[in-house]
C-alpha cells in the first residue's frame, strides 16, 4: 500500500566482492531486488541503484560476475552497475569507491552473503524517515540454519575478542555472561527498537549525507573492525538503531574459520582499532 504523504526516496546499494560465492551472491541480488520491488510498490523507494565492486583478481571469476549481471533483469527503478577495481585495497576501500558518485538519500552497505526479507528495505527506510536524528539502522539477523546472530555490539575488550575468535566452546561457556553482554543479548533479544554503539558491516542502512560527513570507511582497516570504527564515527552524527522488524539471513563466519590469512587481518585490524579508539583489556 502506497503512502500518499511522502515522496519516494532514492536508495543506493554497494556490494563488494572478493572471490565471493556466486551462489550466495545471486541469492543476495535476488532478495535485494524482491525487497526493492516491495518498497517501490509501497511508495518508499523511487529508485534503487546497486554498485557491485569487484576486488577479485581471477579473470574467470570476473567474467562469471559480469555474465551474471548482464543477464539480470533491470527495470526503470532498479539498476545495477559493475565496477572492477585494478587493486584490492580492502573491504572499506571497495565501498568507499562508490561514495563520491552517490546520488541518493539513503545508502545500504551490503555483504554478498546476505539475504533480505521482503520487507527489509521498506521497514528500514521508514525507520530512518520517521526519526531525523537516526543515521543508521541495523537488522535482526539469523543464520542459514535459523539460529539468531547478535551482530550489534558494545565496546569490545581484548579478552572478549580473543574468546570469540579463537577460544574452544568449553572456554567460551565459562565466560558466557561476558560474551552475552558484549553481543547485547540482553537488549537485542526482544521486539523493541534499541540504540546501539556498534553495528555490523554486513548490512548497514545509512543516511548518505551522514556517510559522506564522516568520510566513509577508514581505509587503514583492510578487513575486520572497519564497521566498528565507522559506527563510532557515525554515532557523532546521530543515533544508531537496532530494529528487529528489519530482518536478514547472514551466511558469514568467524575469522578463525576462514584460515590463517583472515586471522592475521583480524589481529592487525584489532590493534588498529584499539590504538585509535582506546584499549580495553578485560
Amino acid at each position: 500500500m502506497k503512502n500518499p504523504g511522502r515522496a519516494p526516496v532514492r536508495l543506493s546499494v554497494s556490494i563488494v566482492l572478493y572471490d565471493s560465492s556466486m551462489e550466495l551472491f545471486r541469492r543476495t541480488l535476488c532478495s535485494l531486488q524482491h525487497a526493492a520491488r516491495q518498497a517501490h510498490a509501497a511508495g518508499c523507494v523511487g529508485r534503487v541503484e546497486v554498485d557491485v565492486v569487484d576486488n577479485s583478481r581471477d579473470v574467470q571469476y570476473r567474467e562469471c560476475v559480469q555474465q551474471t549481471l548482464a543477464k539480470w533483469p533491470r527495470s526503470d527503478f532498479f539498476q545495477i552497475n559493475y565496477r572492477a577495481l585494478a587493486e584490492n585495497r580492502g573491504f572499506g576501500a571497495g565501498h568507499n569507491h562508490v561514495i563520491p558518485a552517490l546520488d541518493s538519500d539513503f545508502h545500504l552497505v551490503l555483504n554478498p552473503d546476505v539475504e533480505l526479507a521482503e520487507t527489509a528495505l521498506s521497514t528500514g527506510l521508514e525507520s530512518l524517515r520517521d526519526a531525523d536524528d537516526t543515521v543508521l539502522v541495523s537488522p535482526r539477523v539469523t543464520t542459514g540454519d535459523g539460529r539468531r546472530e547478535y551482530l550489534c555490539k558494545r565496546y569490545p575488550s581484548v579478552l572478549v575478542l580473543l574468546l570469540r575468535a579463537f577460544a574452544p566452546r568449553v572456554v567460551r561457556n565459562v565466560f558466557h555472561r561476558r560474551l552475552d553482554r558484549y553481543q547485547m543479548r540482553d537488549a537485542c533479544s526482544g521486539d523493541r527498537v534499541v540504540d546501539v554503539l556498534l553495528a555490523s558491516g554486513c548490512f548497514m542502512l545509512l543516511r548518505t549525507a551522514a556517510l559522506r560527513a564522516v568520510g566513509g570507511f577508514d581505509e587503514r582497516y583492510f578487513l575486520y573492525f572497519e564497521d566498528f570504527d565507522l559506527s563510532l564515527r557515525l554515532g557523532r552524527q546521530g543515533r544508531l538503531l537496532f530494529n528487529p522488524a528489519v530482518q536478514i539471513i547472514h551466511h558469514g563466519g568467524y575469522a578463525a574459520s576462514k584460515g590463517l590469512r583472515h586471522v592475521r587481518y583480524f589481529i592487525a585490524s584489532g590493534i588498529t582499532f584499539f590504538r585509535q579508539h582506546g584499549w580495553r583489556w578485560i
